[in-house]
């Protein structure tokens, strides 16, 4: 075995070992008796947040994903700036981009006034994001629970650890493995893009400079995103069903029509080629792996037991 085998495979057994001692400290039934309805409270306000805009499930497993990556799922990515406290908000791939934190406000909210400083801010954040793509068509998957909020944030994790939309396949091979996922997995994933919007300044570069691209899909990207302006104007990732989660994401890259430089890498005559091309032909095994890697994400190094603390607020640590 090389030595950079060597090095991922010791890389992957911590993060393994990590998430097996947060698993044996959560429970699908940790809020039974002390917060009976929490489910309910959550599954009913994110659908009401879906409703009035679609975008907002896409949103929510968004600020989970980058809730996640960074110091795992705590919740530090709700956290405000604040006089002597920096979070992770002005991050670059966070700033005035990251949207649902008034959703997860609202649940804390309705939370808070049936179960007081009982459910934590990782919690909701972790679940809202299951019920927001469930609520965009998307598939369901096990959780379990008892995250606790984190008091600190890291705006350096944020920036460096968090792939951009100029990633290459590379960047996220590696990206994803530092966090023990597979390859397989991080395609899986990366078809969380079948749902939700993206500015102009993320594929501006690629519509008018890439070589593997369809071009009348580029011809249409440039009627709302010219050469110079207009950064903040929106497209979906998904051209064929932008507000449905479903497997049109990988026909998508398949046509050269993945909006983001890291989308289209996934099918560039490379080592993911053919998990595209086949989630593309099989949406069951699309949802399933989906599915199973948002379980291993939910699982990223929590805090448990008495480490963290149960916010009253989750914009403010208490």
């Amino acid at each position: 075995m090389s030595t950079s085998s060597c090095v991922f495979s010791a890389r992957l057994m911590f993060v393994l070992v990590l998430i097996g001692a947060a698993n044996a400290q959560l429970s699908p039934n940790f809020y039974s008796t002390t917060c009976p309805n929490l489910l309910t409270i959550i599954r009913t306000a994110v659908n009401t947040a879906v409703t009035n805009d679609p975008r907002m499930g896409a949103s929510l497993l968004r600020l989970h994903f980058h809730d996640c990556f960074v110091q795992g799922c705590d919740g530090s990515v709700l956290l405000d700036d604040v006089t002597g406290f920096t979070g992770e908000k002005t991050a670059a791939p966070n700033a005035n981009s990251l949207r649902g934190f008034d959703v997860i406000d609202t649940i804390k909210t309705q939370v808070e006034a049936a179960c007081p400083g009982i459910v934590s801010c990782a919690d909701i954040l972790t679940v809202a994001a299951r019920d927001g793509t469930v609520e965009r068509s998307g598939p369901s998957w096990a959780l379990s629970l008892g995250r606790r909020d984190s008091t600190t944030a890291s705006l350096t994790g944020a920036n460096g650890q968090l792939p951009g939309p100029g990633s290459s396949l590379n960047n996220l091979i590696t990206s994803f493995s530092n966090k023990g996922f597979t390859t397989r997995e991080m395609v899986a994933l990366s078809g969380s893009h079948t749902i939700g919007l993206a500015r102009c300044s993320t594929f501006r570069n690629r519509i008018y400079n890439a070589a593997n691209i369809d071009p009348a899909f580029a011809t249409t990207r440039r009627a709302n995103c010219p050469r110079t302006g207009g950064d903040a104007n929106l497209a979906p990732l998904d051209i064929l069903s932008p507000t449905t989660f479903n497997n049109d994401y990988y026909t998508n890259l398949v046509n050269l029509r993945g909006l983001l430089n890291s989308d289209q890498v996934l099918f560039n005559n490379g080592t993911t080629d053919a998990q595209v091309r086949a989630y593309s032909t099989n949406s069951a095994s699309f949802f399933n792996d989906f599915a199973a890697a948002m379980v291993k994400m939910s699982n990223l190094t929590p805090l448990t037991g008495t480490n963290g603390q149960i916010r009253r607020n989750c914009r403010l640590r208490n």
